[in-house]
């Protein structure tokens, strides 16, 4: 970053965080000029004692009078630091929470809201992980700034007490300090251009460590003897990135070593100038103490600011990520309202291939789906059978062709009002573990409390039988992390189980598009058989399944065989059976006799 990005960024985390929270920003500057000032002040007044104090011990009858009185104020500007320092604390503690909740809140909308495709985009993951960063350390970045501006005025302060004392004095510790603030601004640069290199390799180490924490995992990773290969794996990662930004240290060790030694010699030449001048009685005896404390905390508050830069340049140019990142497009969809439920969902001449792939997933795809009928799609895997259901939804757009409506574009509806319409469960469907089996079903249409809906739902799916049995019953949670107000654990479920009470959930959505992609691949055959009759004795429902069992296709009023990313075969089960094609081969073994 160039200084003028630097100050634009900082304009822009003050801006934010002024929006966030006013008061407590206009409490945070003032701050910082009160630190700044206050121990100058402070060490003014106790100079002052030091000669008052010599010139009692010398006979002056008045000077015992002024030490008291400038102790008094020593001792008051002592307290009201203190006072303001406690003060600060809770202010710092309120704004953290005001503003890390304000601009993380946003940060997450604004992702749940992004076009679908950009879940799948390498660039965009990226820019979220630095984003994320950005906004998960926000709030103490605005403390560190004002932690800058009170070490910067600091470093300045002290200068400028200095010209009070000796003008060349005050010009010797700005040159010995510039040395310092400049190394360590090209240290910060150095640093995060590694830091925005490596975001691969930290998101790795992430990955690493999440599965060898997590209890589901450890038993195959241990089973199959990958652990102390991954715990090399890691440790590899965090070399390449913690270990090497630490050697960039090492790099600026010699012209580091030569600036703080630039600095004790203004602090030594000051101390031995002032003492030459009391001495020579050119100067009071309470300067000595004046010019020490001066010099001091005017190195320490550059070392304190070039320590701040070092912290917070890299915060501060995520910024830039995380303003970049909140200036990428939202999937609205479109402003036509879908009042009612559709009679007819065509797709038309489809061709897709994933942003950033030439290679077509759907090649000129088309099948006419209308309402209440029960269709089934059919192929091998990787045939583009799930990706047709992504465009279905909406979550992606067609390379070419359209996804109609009652005969209009799908991108002319408003996203939300189609979502409304259709229930989808997939392979990898969510495992709310954080809640109960209640929560877990009526997260499918949380607009609505219905107990009636909620356990034929249950019935529907074959999971009243299991759930009941549960030490709470449908109030237990499903995950053994959890623990009740009572002190009862949570459960676990099975694969079967955990599906079954994803149908739950969809049963109880109640929409009037039903889409089933591979929904039952871990429950019996006869569950399955069973929870298909429920689904398709539902005749005011359109449903369109994705499924490798013969007994669930054969039901389908109207079957689509993909191959390829085409549409291969089409008709109903006997139709197919007797054409003995593709549709023939791939359900031959399971064909009865």
């Amino acid at each position: 970053m160039t200084f003028r990005q630097q100050l634009r960024a900082i304009k822009g985390v003050a801006k934010i965080s002024f929006r966030a929270a006013p008061g407590a920003v206009m409490f945070k500057l003032v701050g910082a000029v009160v630190g700044a000032a206050l121990p100058f002040v402070t060490t003014y007044f106790a100079a002052l004692t030091t000669t008052a104090l010599a010139e009692a011990y010398g006979g002056d009858a008045d000077a015992g009078d002024r030490v008291i009185v400038y102790v008094l104020i020593t001792a008051g500007l002592g307290f009201f630091m203190t006072i303001w320092q406690s003060i600060d604390q809770y202010i710092q503690a309120m704004m953290r929470y005001e503003v890390e909740s304000k601009v993380s809140d946003r940060m997450y909308e604004h992702f749940m809201n992004l076009d679908f495709w950009r879940y799948d985009d390498k660039n965009t993951a990226d820019l979220y992980d630095r984003s994320r960063n950005f906004t998960q350390f926000f709030a103490y970045i605005f403390d560190r700034l004002a932690g800058m501006v009170t070490t910067f005025l600091t470093m300045i302060g002290g200068v400028a007490a200095l010209v009070v004392v000796n003008w060349w004095l005050a010009l010797f510790l700005l040159v010995a300090i510039i040395p310092g603030v400049v190394i360590q601004f090209k240290l910060s640069k150095a640093q995060i251009r590694h830091w925005n290199q490596n975001v691969e390799t930290r998101r790795a180490k992430n990955m690493i460590e999440w599965n060898m924490l997590e209890p589901a995992k450890i038993a195959e990773l241990r089973l199959y003897g990958i652990v102390r290969r991954l715990l090399t794996m890691r440790q590899e990662l965090r070399t390449k990135d913690e270990k090497t930004r630490i050697e960039f240290e090492r790099r600026f060790l010699g012209i580091r070593l030569v600036a703080d030694g630039l600095e004790v010699a203004a602090e030594v030449g000051s101390l031995i100038w002032i003492t030459l001048q009391i001495i020579a009685r050119e100067q009071p005896v309470g300067q000595f103490l004046y010019v020490q404390q001066v010099v001091s905390r005017a190195l320490r508050g550059a070392g304190s600011f070039v320590s701040e830069i070092s912290s917070i340049d890299r915060d501060v140019a995520n910024l830039f990520d995380y303003q970049s990142f909140m200036e990428l497009e939202e999937s609205t969809g479109g402003d036509r309202r879908l009042q009612a439920v559709p009679k007819e969902l065509k797709v038309a001449g489809v061709s897709f291939s994933y942003p950033q792939h030439d290679e077509l997933v759907l090649d000129n795809v088309s099948m006419t789906i209308r309402q209440n009928q029960h269709i089934a799609i059919v192929g091998e895997n990787g045939a583009g059978k799930s990706t047709l259901v992504k465009l279905i939804t909406g979550m992606y757009k067609p390379t070419s062709g359209q996804i109609l409506i009652d005969g209009l574009p799908l991108q002319e509806y408003n996203v939300t009002d189609w979502h409304r319409q259709i229930a989808v469960l997939q392979q990898d469907f969510i495992r709310f573990g954080f809640a109960t089996v209640r929560d877990n079903v009526m997260f499918g249409d949380i607009s609505r409390q219905d107990d009636d809906v909620f356990r034929q739902a249950l019935v529907q799916a074959e999971a009243s039988d299991f759930t009941s049995k549960l030490p709470k019953g449908v109030d237990s949670y499903v995950d053994t992390w959890m623990e009740d107000s009572d002190g009862v654990n949570g459960v676990e479920l099975s694969g079967g189980q955990w599906q079954r009470l994803a149908l739950a959930r969809n049963f109880y959505r109640d929409a009037p598009i039903i889409i089933l992609d591979e929904p039952t691949s871990a429950i019996d055959a006869l569950a399955e058989s069973r929870i298909f009759e429920h689904l398709f004795a539902e005749k005011d429902k359109t449903i369109i399944t994705i499924s490798h069992r013969l007994t669930t296709v054969e039901k389908a009023d109207f079957i689509y065989v993909m191959q390829n990313g085409k549409i291969a075969e089409q008709g109903k089960h006997a139709e197919l059976v007797e054409a003995k094609g593709v549709y023939y081969k791939l359900f031959k073994a399971q064909i009865r006799k």
